[in-house]
């Protein structure tokens, strides 16, 4: 029989006598370290316990047809011993003795140790346990509601809970969205034309600003001028947006294509400036929303992959349906405007609906940026699949903005902020311009289906302009978990609910409903 330390290896003999099988140390002279787990090393692959005593690793097995001596670790340093004794009655229950011997004069303490939720340990834990705890609390916490739920309100959802005998008359609203292809063809024509030299250069800036202001303001007024549902002229609102980032991205980088193949410049000798539709269409349908004329691509499409992403996003497309219906509108509309009335109240009103909406975000951003993204990259073999980073690991909030949408967050580098520095524009000027341009385009997106034009989107976004520098000075000043834990308070806890409720009150005042 061997006895091997993982701090230093001991042979031993075995005898047997009188039913009675002794592991005595015979000499301890060298050190060998055991070479895995199942040979009795640390999980780690320490020498040491936690008193940093050597580890041993005893393993021995009877006589053939007796039972086996299953490993077992112990401390053994000088002066320590380790005996097992196994007697025949032992053997026969399967059951083993094991006495073990440490002796005073060890040292108890030999490293300096951190504790493990200590500053400077706490990144180099496992908190898969903690982990565990918080889905445990979030399960009972979440049943709890559920169950209150039904109990106070019932079952709310409505059938056709998407698609009623109102969506009917949002025809127009649909028609508008299908005439949005005529403006890229316009820019593609009025490209062509430049690329024959039947226009100059300012004619093509000009006439690339008329299409992309038209193409914004034809689906406002159409929103504005229909009653419409308000899901119907989000949708709508998102489409036009999308389309015009793409029509200036085409527009600025063709121009910028013109201008390096007229350079000479044999740095960009192989950029050439090519006009062609079908590059054109590709990328009006592409999930990306910076225009090149090729892009990488994936080898073939996943059929199976696609389908399995398509249930998901049914799935959690619906699960987004039942938690507004069951559980935001019944908080909204007994709710009253947070800005007049109680300040208690409001807080309240706001605390109780972050819950329901963070998971309605979680979800509208797991349906769109992670599903349906991937689904339209695979079927359409577009290849560059980022289109978000671990954003829930932002350490400001500067850092969520670059990360949680990457599709915009390269629009702005590539052809807003990048060419405001080259125009000798200041660094925080041209950082607060991409914000004011972002600010536009959400107010856009949300005050005109809802016909209120009170600037709460708006001013949500340029919040976030100071909110940079503190949550960055946070960071610098306390380390990372400080800025992380104000950008999931901000956005989450406080600023979603608030405007949520903002919204909802002007809107039902604008109608003569309200609470």
């Amino acid at each position: 029989m061997v006895i091997m330390g993982s701090g230093g290896g001991v042979d031993a003999a075995m005898a047997t006598e009188g039913g009675v099988g002794e592991f005595r140390d015979l000499d301890r002279p060298r050190l060998r370290k055991s070479g895995s787990a199942a040979e009795g090393a640390l999980p780690d692959g320490s020498p040491e316990d936690d008193g940093g005593a050597p580890v041993a690793d005893v393993r021995g097995r009877m006589d053939s047809g007796d039972a086996a001596v299953e490993p077992a670790n112990f401390a053994g340093d000088n002066g320590g011993i380790a005996e097992i004794r196994e007697t025949r009655g032992d053997r026969a229950r399967g059951e083993v003795d094991i006495k073990f011997t440490y002796r005073p004069s060890v040292p108890a303490h030999r490293r300096v140790m951190e504790s493990p939720l200590s500053s400077d340990a706490i990144f180099k834990q496992s908190h898969a346990g903690l982990f565990n705890l918080c889905i445990v609390v979030l399960i009972a916490v979440n049943s709890r509601l559920i169950i209150e739920n039904l109990m106070k309100y019932g079952w709310l959802i409505r059938t056709g809970f998407w698609f009623s005998s109102r969506s009917l008359r949002d025809w127009p609203l649909f028609m508008c969205c299908l005439t949005l292809p005529i403006f890229p063809l316009a820019a593609f024509l009025v490209e062509k034309l430049v690329q024959r030299k039947w226009i100059s250069e300012p004619v093509v800036i000009l006439l690339h600003i008329v299409i992309t202001s038209t193409e914004v303001l034809y689906p406002v007024l159409v929103t504005l001028r229909c009653d419409s549902a308000f899901l119907s002229g989000v949708t709508l609102m998102l489409f036009t947006c999308i389309v015009w980032l793409k029509l200036v991205s085409y527009a600025h980088t063709n121009y910028d294509m013109r201008t390096l193949s007229k350079s000479g410049d044999k740095a960009n000798s192989e950029v050439s400036y090519v006009v062609n539709l079908k590059s054109l269409a590709y990328f009006m349908v592409a999930p990306t929303l910076c225009y090149q004329p090729t892009y990488p691509r994936s080898p073939c499409i996943r059929k199976g992959w696609v389908a399995r992403q398509f249930a998901k996003l049914i799935i959690f497309t619906g699960l987004m349906g039942f938690i507004i219906e069951q559980y935001i509108n019944p908080i909204v509309r007994n709710s009253k405007h947070p800005l007049k009335g109680d300040l208690l109240y409001a807080i309240e009103r706001v605390l109780k609906l972050s819950v329901p909406n963070l998971y309605v975000w979680l979800c509208m951003f797991y349906c769109f940026f992670h599903l349906w993204l991937n689904i339209l990259a695979e079927l359409l073999r577009f290849g560059d699949r980022g289109f978000y980073k671990d954003w829930w690991n932002a350490k400001s909030v500067g850092e969520y903005w670059k990360m949680w949408n990457m599709p915009v967050h390269k629009w702005m580098v590539r052809h807003l902020y990048f060419p405001c520095l080259r125009h000798r524009i200041p660094k925080v000027s041209a950082f607060v311009i991409a914000f004011l341009v972002s600010a536009v385009f959400h107010e856009l997106c949300i005050a005109v289906p809802c016909r209120v034009f009170k600037l709460w989107a708006f001013i949500g976004i340029m919040f976030q302009v100071p909110l940079v520098f503190i949550t960055n000075y946070l960071q610098e000043k306390f380390g990372s978990m400080v800025g992380n834990m104000v950008f999931w308070f901000i956005f989450c806890i406080f600023g979603q609910p608030m405007c949520v409720l903002l919204y909802y009150h002007d809107l039902m005042n604008r109608k003569g409903q309200a609470s």
